[in-house]
């Protein structure tokens, strides 16, 4: 009850801080008569109220997504008490690896603590050069109620990996996971009840950072929950989430056979997988006790590297299915696809260029006022959405802090790199993979 009020009391705060800032910048006479200042200064304002427009949406309906799910009981403790109740089909989790030495071990032994009766675990090592595959043998063979199965192929790609472990394994469902993740012991028990309905194809999982260690990576965290959680919640109420997470997705087989498995012309395969669902209108929900632990970038170079690549691959996937954007996938799933290409395209674009329009007119025309009102919306903002997001998921709320730098700083740079990453992306650049090195420092 403490939280509803607290929120309640935020979020009146907020529309009254939005209702005095436009007055004030709407009554200061700026004496400007620049066409191009001007004609820039409503376009930022019509951009800056679908901006607030898409938080105040985006808040209500991942607030009703969350009601929905806190209404589901504890999976966990009623599969102890009586599975019989529960919808248990088989399910198979692919791990596909890469030079993952550092990490791969303690990803097997998260997966051998998931709550799954007879659970298989494929895991596929994809040419590594390190010593991946000899520390993933190690786990072959029976562990109790769970098998772990170690394959290897030649330097294929993730896509080839995954591809390679689905048609070995025999499961009704699969559950795709990055060689990183380390997944909460009842993920699947909560992910596969969506699947009583025969129209999901589909269930996204509730992605968090784990090495929570420096600035950058505490940045990601408040990323992942206020940016990338949140968003998922409201599709999920529609259920049409239009990005699976690599570090857990959970498909149907037929789903899978039916779009082909993964494809290896982009460069990003869950973003690509999803979109081959969406247009063929099954339903893909958002499962929040579905949680896996992931690893993010440590170093502002890794971290561009990773943003640069995950960019081009939504550009390219959405290019690939274009003829979709018009028509085909059915009205929401369309939307979704419509959405995507907005955060991908128009959003950093527009970030990007309200960041030099700032600096033109504070400096030549004296409009330090509506440089305050811009920052002080989003700022506010960010601080209100991130104290809901943290609440919603009762996450530490010592991330709120960093709401303060995230729309100035960390907002900032991941705009660069995608328009950096777009404009190379249809200049057809050469790109290549760019992996992460893991440190294996998730907790």
């Amino acid at each position: 009850m403490a939280r509803k009020i607290t929120m309640t009391v935020l979020l009146g705060l907020m529309m009254i801080f939005v209702i005095i800032s436009y007055v004030t910048v709407l009554r200061t006479d700026y004496r400007v008569t620049s066409a191009f200042v001007n004609f820039s200064l409503v376009l930022l304002f019509s951009f800056l109220v679908i901006l607030i427009a898409r938080f105040f949406i985006l808040i209500y309906l991942s607030y009703l997504h969350h009601l929905d799910r806190s209404r589901v009981p504890d999976i966990l403790a009623l599969y102890r008490r009586d599975r019989s109740s529960l919808h248990l089909p088989t399910v198979s989790i692919i791990v596909p690896c890469f030079n993952e030495g550092v990490v791969i071990e303690n990803s097997i032994r998260s997966l051998l603590e998931v709550v799954y009766p007879n659970l298989e675990i494929v895991v596929v090592d994809d040419g590594s050069a390190d010593d991946t595959y000899q520390r993933a043998a190690r786990f072959a063979g029976k562990h109790g109620d769970h098998t772990v199965t170690v394959l290897r192929q030649r330097n294929r790609g993730k896509g080839e990996a995954l591809n390679h472990g689905i048609g070995y394994s025999k499961g009704e469902l699969i559950c795709c996971v990055d060689a990183d993740s380390r997944l909460d012991p009842a993920s699947l028990l909560y992910a596969v009840q969506h699947f009583r309905n025969p129209h999901v194809g589909a269930v996204a999982g509730n992605v968090k950072v784990g090495n929570r260690r420096n600035f950058l990576t505490r940045m990601q965290a408040l990323e992942y929950i206020e940016g990338l959680n949140m968003v998922r919640r409201s599709q999920g109420y529609f259920s049409a989430v239009n990005i699976i997470p690599g570090p857990i997705g959970v498909f149907r087989r037929t789903v899978l056979e039916q779009v082909g498995g993964y494809d290896r012309d982009t460069f990003a395969e869950d973003c690509d997988i999803t979109i081959k669902i969406l247009i063929r209108r099954w339903k893909i929900e958002y499962e929040p006790f579905a949680i896996a632990i992931t690893e993010a970038p440590e170093t502002f170079v890794a971290f561009f590297r990773q943003r640069y690549r995950w960019t081009r691959g939504i550009l390219q996937s959405l290019r690939k299915h274009s003829r979709y954007l018009i028509h085909g996938a059915g009205f929401t799933n369309t939307f979704v696809l419509w959405y995507m290409g907005f955060e991908a395209l128009l959003w950093p674009a527009m970030n990007i260029f309200a960041q030099v329009y700032f600096l033109y007119v504070v400096a030549f025309f004296d409009m330090t006022m509506f440089v305050i009102f811009w920052w002080g919306q989003l700022t506010v903002l960010d601080i209100v959405t991130a104290l809901f997001c943290l609440s919603m998921e009762d996450e530490d709320m010592k991330l709120t802090p960093y709401a303060l730098l995230y729309r100035m700083f960390f907002v900032v740079i991941t705009d660069v790199c995608k328009v950096i990453a777009t404009v190379e992306e249809f200049l057809r650049v050469h790109m290549t993979w760019g992996k992460l090195e893991r440190t294996g420092r998730t907790s």
